[in-house]
This record gives C-alpha cells, structure tokens and sequence, in this order.
C-alpha cells in the first residue's frame, strides 16, 4: 500500500475527509497492514475489512478533527473471530493537507504535532540510502510510500469489452486513464472517477496526445482503425500496447504492418490476441484477463525499479 497523491486529491475535491489506514496488526486481522479508508460526512470510499470493527471506526472518523491512533483487540472489543488486534490511525485530510505530500516517503504524527523523532529520521534516511521499508508506524508516526506518477493507460474503444476493461480497471490504483472513441453516444452516461475521454472523428488522429511511455490498449469495432492505430503507435512510441483479436487476424496486421514499413521486431512489440482465452470470450472474462497481465507486468516493473533504487543506494 502507498499514498496516491492523483487518488487523495480527487477525493478531496468531494470535500475534506478523514483517512481510516491499517497502521499496524497483531495475529488474525480482516486487512493487512497499510489497508486504508476515506469517511466523509455522508460516503465512505475502500475497506479495512468490514464488519463491526469498520463500522466503528466510521463513526468515530465522523466524529474526529485531529489525527489520533486507536488500538483494537478485535476479539475482546469486536467479539469478532479473528483473534488478533489492530491499530488504526485516523488522519484529516483537505486540499492543503494532500497538496503537502512530496515524492518519496511521507511521515506525520497521528497526534499532536511534534519534532520528528530521531527514531524516524533514522529509518527515513535508511529508506532512501539502503532502499530499507521503515514501519508503517514508528513511535506515534505514520511512515508511507508516495505512489509514483500514474502510469498512463490509453483504452482504444468504447464499446462492450472497453466498458468492461474501464469498469475493471478504473478502481484500480496507479492507472491514469483515456479512452477514446468517434463520439459522445459511445460513451456511459456515467464514467468512473479518473478516467477522461477523448473523441474524435479519427480518433487514430489522437495518438499524437499519446506520452510515450504510455500503455495502449486497441479493441475498437473497427478493423481498419485497429491497424491504422497499430500503424500510428509504432510510429510514434509506446511503453505497451495490446490488440484484441484472433490469431487470423493478426497475422493479416503482421503482413499489412510489414508493407506499411514496419519491421518484424517492431510489429513484435504489440501483444495479440490480448486476454487470457481459458476464461471465454465474454467481455467482462477478456478484462479480467487483460487486467490480471497488466498488474502482472506494472507489479514486475515496480519490483525491478525498487531493486536498481536499493543496489544503487
């Protein structure tokens, strides 16, 4: 788990909110350590799993206006099963307090303010030398990641399985979504938080908004704007990019993308058919396969990255 700054500013915008996290567990827990929810006045938004003990820590989240910690033995206090105990730490939070959040590590007291304590300084400054986890909390402070920059996720279609990769995909953290279409009437009439449209008459005339070092996504109901969008990102870059399909046809694309002037080890860099075939060809069975790779290989690539920081350190 990590603080997602993009993620925490949205929901302020809805309005100041108090952030429930899983600061520390002992024994059989609901959530892991890290586990975290927003409460608001009239919504709540994640878990920290449920049951009584959730439902407590919403009434008390409503009724807080300085950041504290709260110590639970969920059998004894919850008469729940589990057997173990948890700390949860509460934290208010606004636009102010979300636009404070640096890159890196962020540490704050869940009490009264107070110097950083040497024990604090200690691990933060082995966090970034040694690529060491400090505690989640450590002595009264709250210790987290800072999500890096989102990748960005470009979603090429809006019908039946890109509304299914969307309802997928949009909850998830770490994503910065755009979906592109012909028009308006392709769209819901309701879109998930985060995701923005695009449209345009060619929307294969949008892959020049494209960063590159984006991840695409190509199923629209088009085959010839499925290969000119194949056409236009070889030419323009890409960290990732999938094509829905059969095998027939994208041995069609190869032979058409060849004649186009595109090498075989550039045409190789697009993934087809995208999915995971065993779960069936329903909409909602393609997102979930195409999901499950692309938090496969985002997991993957963070893991590396953390492993280079640490070596390099």
């Amino acid at each position: 788990m990590s603080l997602d700054p993009g993620a925490l500013a949205r929901a302020a915008a809805r309005g100041p909110f108090v952030r429930v996290v899983v600061a520390e567990v002992r024994g059989s827990t609901p959530r892991e350590a890290g586990a975290a929810m927003l409460v608001w006045p009239d919504a709540t938004e994640g878990t920290i799993g449920g049951g009584e003990l959730e439902f407590r820590a919403i009434e008390r989240a409503r009724t807080l206006i300085a950041p504290r910690i709260e110590r639970i033995p969920l059998g004894p206090a919850m008469g729940q099963c589990c057997g173990g105990s948890v700390t949860l730490g509460y934290e208010p939070m606004d636009a102010a307090c979300v636009a404070a959040i640096g890159p890196g590590w962020h540490a704050r007291p869940l009490g009264p303010a107070m110097p950083e304590p040497l024990s604090v300084t200690r691990a933060l400054a082995r966090a970034r030398d040694r690529g060491e986890v400090p505690p989640l909390l450590l002595d009264g402070w709250l210790i987290e990641a800072v999500a890096p920059p989102p990748t960005p996720l470009w979603v090429w279609g809006a019908g039946h399985v890109g509304r299914a990769l969307i309802s997928v995909l949009s909850p998830l953290p770490g994503f910065a979504i755009h979906w592109a279409d012909t028009g308006a009437e392709r769209f819901p009439d309701a879109l998930p938080p985060g995701v923005t449209t695009l449209i345009a008459e060619n929307p294969a005339d949008l892959v020049a908004l494209a960063p590159p070092d984006a991840r695409h996504l190509i199923l629209t109901y088009s085959h010839a704007l499925d290969l000119e969008l194949c056409h236009r990102l070889l030419g323009h870059g890409f960290a990732a990019c999938g094509l829905i399909g059969s095998a027939t046809k994208w041995a069609r694309f190869r032979g058409r993308l060849r004649n186009l002037g595109h090498s075989d080890a550039q045409i190789l860099r697009i993934a087809c058919p995208i999915g995971d075939p065993s779960l069936g060809k329903h909409p909602q069975s393609i997102a979930i396969g195409v999901a499950a790779a692309l938090l496969r290989e985002t997991s993957a690539g963070a893991q590396r990255a953390t492993t280079k920081e640490g070596r390099a350190g």
